[in-house]
């Protein structure tokens, strides 16, 4: 019999992943308070052959944590555990969120290396979903992991780190929840640093003809609004610590990010949506008055935004030498079908890395987001746009909306097969299952 405290359980609700696309009636939703009690939760479920799913913030756009089963909240499980002030790693509760980390990390004089524009997330549902920001020379965020401790589907508390399990690091970095469920990570951080920003805006074929816009610069991205022939860009340049600067202030960035980006983008999206012939004008105008500027910050404060409108995404990654031509195979398809596409589409780029299932396995790749409001039908472009990208090798991210198969996805995915058989290994009663692994991993 366990002696650990019983895990906390409440019974049935609904449950919605934040872009309103997917949803799930668990059984019962536990949460644990320890790496002990996520123990007692999957021996238990393994025994009585149910399923069990740990779920984060519910920010992926898939149900990758959807379950009719067991739900794991592991939300407790969160804050600093431990700290290697020689080697710059922090050890943290999964359930921490991305957007607690500068507040923990600043008193160690500590930041991530590089973050995508939300930090909604959990630490374990971002690494575990492929979530990553942009520059040439930098992972996604899993890279950042030096080490994790899971509780296997077989019910058995786990360390993977440089030293002990080796092995599977580059597996369970970014592992679907299909493994384990992680209790903590060990993330590689930088000393802090500054972020010098410049947004402006710029042709599309001219960014596209520029082999290197997106690599030149530390981190590169720019957005693109269909039916227009302009992109927003921003170029972000890491900058010492020390280096003097005037950061914007509070009521400035309010005004900037709550009312100029999230409130107009609101508006813009009613207006399309009710009158779809005004999208392109609205669209053109969007490229003209969010304007010039230049602003220094700590680099959380530049790699994130607030993301107050609901959408939903489809992301994919293609070899990055590919990017001019997909984007303008793009291009014609949003012409050639008249769709009226609200939302701009989203262009990074991520170093090639070592990491089983992302989307830049042994790949310098770029990332080809595209986006619908949350009120419209995305299903006809989504469905065009991931039928596109198979023609260009594309890896859809794993967190964002997508139609493909474990058969489609073992072409692109070389680890595709090992990952399966450490699963096997690991979760051989698909404790962890659900319908999202089942179709991207068979059974």
């Amino acid at each position: 019999m366990s002696t650990h405290a019983t895990p906390t359980t409440h019974p049935t609700h609904t449950w919605q992943n934040w872009a309103r696309v997917e949803g799930a009636s668990p059984t019962s939703v536990a949460r644990p308070r320890s790496p002990e009690e996520v123990v007692d939760l999957v021996v238990a479920a393994r025994e009585r052959g149910a399923t069990l799913k740990p779920v984060g913030a519910g920010h992926s756009f898939t149900a990758i944590a959807a379950t009719d089963g067991i739900q794991v909240d592991v939300g407790a499980l969160s804050g600093v555990l431990e700290v290697d002030a020689e080697r710059g790693r922090v050890r943290l509760g999964a359930g921490t969120h991305l957007h607690e980390l500068p507040a923990l990390l600043a008193p160690h004089g500590l930041a991530l290396e590089n973050m995508g524009d939300i930090d909604r997330q959990t630490i374990a549902g971002a690494t575990s979903t492929g979530t990553h920001g942009t520059g040439a020379r930098f992972g996604g965020l899993a890279t950042q992991l030096v080490g994790v401790t899971l509780v296997t589907g077989a019910g058995e508390l786990l360390t993977v780190s440089e030293e002990e399990n080796a092995e599977l690091l580059p597996a369970v970095r970014l592992g679907l929840g299909a493994l384990g469920v992680l209790v903590d990570v060990t993330v590689q951080c930088v000393p802090a640093f500054l972020l010098r920003a410049h947004e402006s805006s710029a042709g599309l074929d001219e960014v596209l003809d520029d082999a290197g816009w997106f690599t030149a610069p530390d981190h590169a991205e720019c957005y693109w609004w269909p039916g227009t022939d302009r992109v927003q860009t921003k170029i972000n340049t890491r900058l010492p610590l020390d280096t003097p600067y005037t950061p914007p202030g509070a009521l400035g960035r309010w005004v900037d990010q709550r009312v100029v980006q999230n409130g107009a983008l609101v508006v813009m999206s009613e207006v399309a949506r009710l009158a779809p012939a005004t999208t392109l004008p609205l669209n053109r105008l969007a490229t003209k008055v969010l304007g010039e500027k230049t602003y220094t910050d700590r680099s959380y404060a530049v790699f994130t935004s607030p993301r107050d409108v609901r959408f939903r995404e489809c992301e994919y990654a293609v070899p990055r030498e590919a990017l001019p031509e997909v984007v303008r195979a793009l291009r014609d398809l949003v012409e050639r079908e008249g769709w009226r596409i609200s939302f701009p589409v989203e262009l990074r780029v991520a170093a090639a890395d070592d990491v089983w299932l992302s989307t830049a396995y042994q790949r310098d790749s770029a990332y080809v987001a595209v986006h619908r409001y949350w009120k419209e039908d995305h299903l006809p472009y989504f469905r065009a746009v991931d039928a596109l990208m198979r023609e260009f090798e594309g890896r859809p991210h794993w967190g964002k909306i997508h139609f493909q198969d474990a058969e489609s996805l073992a072409r692109v995915h070389p680890r595709l097969g090992d990952f399966q058989a450490l699963r096997d290994r690991l979760d051989p009663d698909r404790v962890l299952a659900n319908d999202y692994l089942r179709r991207v991993l068979g059974d």
